[in-house]
């Protein structure tokens, strides 16, 4: 299945999508609510939605938490000229940061002017996770969405910590929507790319992650408790604007595209402000 979750009339819902339609399953609550159910209900007796009258929230709203994982593809550990992580680098992006496809990524010039694109394969966890096992840990998650890990590169190297720097507000698109993993046989066998302005800048595997979803959640669970809802977003590969020679950075009216096989397409422009 592919649950978005969308504006209709001001109202936020959550349905599935069937032919380029919006089947509406609930109206009052978020994905996680229904995550948090173990269940997805029926479709509601109400007509379907055409995706040209809603709008895109972002494909979760609520998690409790977004853990981001840094270096975690061989290519992109080459490019930035990082050590090979003997333990996944761990970092937040704060829930305020999401945003939904086809809204605008915005920032202001006093704040950053670095802004950067990362591809990435978000997961969104279904139950409440401690020390789980590696063999375990698919069991946990819920599904898979595209993100995009936009970072204000002066602030992130400048402080050498990453949160603020990966967590300005509208800096985590997520969506359009979550597919479920039934629909993902193998998240490590994933074509991952970015485009700018139709231009690719990243094109790799999932295969290249030097800790695979099923680790991720593994080794995560060591330290803290993951609940339903949460999302890991698990790395960038190589091409990003940072490490590019000249780098490159995103600008007002830039377009940029996350794409990933058997997942989707998230599409969003950028404003400065």
């Amino acid at each position: 299945m592919k649950i978005a979750q969308v504006f209709h009339e001001d109202r936020l819902m959550v349905g599935e999508i069937k032919d380029d339609m919006v089947m509406p399953l609930a109206w009052d609550g978020t994905l996680v609510d229904l995550i948090q159910r173990d269940r997805m209900p029926e479709p509601l007796d109400r007509a379907p939605l055409n995706l040209d009258d809603i709008r895109w929230a972002p494909a979760v709203t609520n998690p409790g938490k977004i853990i981001a994982i840094g270096l975690n593809y061989q290519d992109h550990a080459k490019e930035s000229k990082g050590k090979v992580p003997a333990f996944p680098l761990v970092f937040a992006k704060f829930p305020s940061s999401l945003l939904g496809h086809k809204e605008p990524i915005t920032w202001e010039e006093k704040a950053t002017r670095k802004v950067d694109f990362e591809a990435e394969l978000a997961v969104v966890l279904q139950r409440r996770v401690r020390n789980c096992s590696e063999e375990d840990a698919m069991d946990a998650v819920f599904g898979f969405a595209c993100a995009n890990d936009v970072s204000a590169r002066d602030l992130q190297f400048g402080d050498g910590q990453w949160v603020r720097g990966k967590s300005l507000d509208t800096f985590c698109p997520l969506g359009p929507w979550v597919v479920t993993k039934d629909e993902i046989p193998d998240p490590q066998d994933l074509g991952i790319r970015c485009l700018v302005n139709g231009e690719p800048m990243q094109d790799s595997r999932t295969s290249r992650m030097f800790f695979p979803v099923s680790r991720l959640i593994s080794l995560l669970s060591r330290y803290f408790t993951l609940f339903p809802g949460d999302i890991i977003l698990s790395g960038t590969p190589a091409g990003v604007g940072a490490f590019r020679d000249p780098s490159i950075y995103l600008k007002d009216g830039d377009e940029v595209i996350v794409e990933i096989d058997g997942i989707g397409r998230l599409i969003n422009t950028c404003r400065v402000i």
